[in-house]
C-alpha cells in the first residue's frame, strides 16, 4: 500500500508519451527529438528615458525583419530561411531546407513614443531603442 501514485487524467491526455513511458527503453519521444523552431531571444533594459531591447535573430536579412509598436505593446517577426547541402564529389548526398517565421510580442510597463523609436541590426542582433512617452501629469482633485 505504500506505492500510491496520483493520477491526473488531464496531464495524461495532453502528453500520453511522457518521460516515464520511455524510461528503461533509452529512447526519447520522436516529437521531442525533432529540430525545434528558432525563437527570438530578448534582453530588455530600462532607464528613466527609454527601453533598450536586444533581440537575437541570427542568419536573417534585415529586410526580412518587421517591428511594430502600439502603445506599450512591441511585436517583432522575422522570415527564416535555412538551407544546408552536403556534397561528395559532384553528388548531392543530403539537402535540407527550412522556411518559417519567428514571432515575438511583449508588453512594457510604459507606453513607447513610436515617432522617436529606432532600430539597428548588426551581427545577428536587432537593437531597438524605445523612448518612453512623457507621462501626463496627474492632478489631485480636492474634495469639497
Amino acid at each position: 500500500m505504500n506505492n500510491l501514485t496520483r493520477f491526473n487524467p488531464f496531464t495524461d491526455l495532453i502528453d500520453p508519451f511522457n518521460d516515464d513511458f520511455f524510461k528503461g527503453f533509452s529512447l526519447r519521444p520522436i516529437y521531442r527529438s525533432s529540430e525545434e523552431q528558432p525563437q527570438i531571444k530578448l534582453d530588455v533594459q530600462e532607464d528613466d528615458k527609454a527601453y533598450v531591447v536586444k533581440a537575437e535573430i541570427p542568419g536573417v536579412n534585415k529586410e526580412d525583419i518587421k517591428v511594430s509598436i502600439e502603445g506599450n505593446q512591441v511585436s517583432m517577426s522575422a522570415e527564416l530561411k535555412k538551407e544546408k547541402e552536403e556534397k561528395e564529389d559532384s553528388k548531392v548526398i543530403r539537402s535540407e531546407r527550412y522556411y518559417g517565421k519567428a514571432f515575438r510580442s511583449f508588453s512594457l510597463a510604459e507606453s513607447v513614443d513610436e515617432a522617436k523609436s529606432s532600430a539597428k541590426y548588426e551581427n545577428g542582433v536587432l537593437e531597438l531603442t524605445l523612448p518612453k512617452k512623457p507621462s501626463s501629469s496627474s492632478k489631485l482633485l480636492k474634495i469639497a
